[in-house]
């Protein structure tokens, strides 16, 4: 069985634009590519062929990806206010217990995470730490760097 994709809704509408823009956009460019590429004649030395046709591929694999992805979706439920404790979808901001550094994240599903975006996935070692945790907790982080410890400052939307 495949694996369930936990996303918001937000993550959700992206995914569908995405899936759109790819199909319509993203082939009909990848069609003028091998187009004006087959103009140049000899295609067994044609090199702008190859690269269209490789695109096209990368192209197809995702659009794959994405229809396989939607069809085991599972949406977060968008919470309101204050949580008690971290689900996914969560805001959690942290104090981190040696640095002093605090750090807010929302904890997603990994196809939504972006950590530039403060988008952290509930498989990270800090998203599986903080899941189930409450306002106040101190929770060790296992790290692939080693462990570290943050405080539960704040649960919200």
């Amino acid at each position: 069985m495949a694996k369930t994709i936990k996303i918001t809704d937000d993550g959700l509408k992206k995914l569908k634009e995405e899936l759109e823009t790819l199909k319509n956009e993203g082939r009909a460019d990848i069609a003028e590519k091998i187009k004006v590429a087959r103009g140049y004649g000899d295609l067994s030395e044609n090199s702008e062929y190859d690269e269209a046709k490789n695109e096209q591929a990368k192209l197809e694999a995702r659009i794959i990806e994405i229809e396989a992805m939607l069809k085991n979706v599972e949406i977060i439920e968008d919470i309101k206010g204050k949580a008690k404790t971290v689900i996914l979808g969560c805001k959690v901001k942290v104090l981190d217990n040696q640095y002093g550094d605090e750090d807010e994240y929302r904890v997603v599903g990994s196809t939504e995470a972006d950590s530039r975006q403060g988008k952290i996935s509930d498989e990270s070692p800090m998203g599986k730490a903080l899941l189930g945790k409450k306002l106040g907790d101190e929770v060790t982080v296992e790290a692939p760097a080693g462990e570290f410890k943050v405080k539960i400052l704040e649960i919200s939307k």
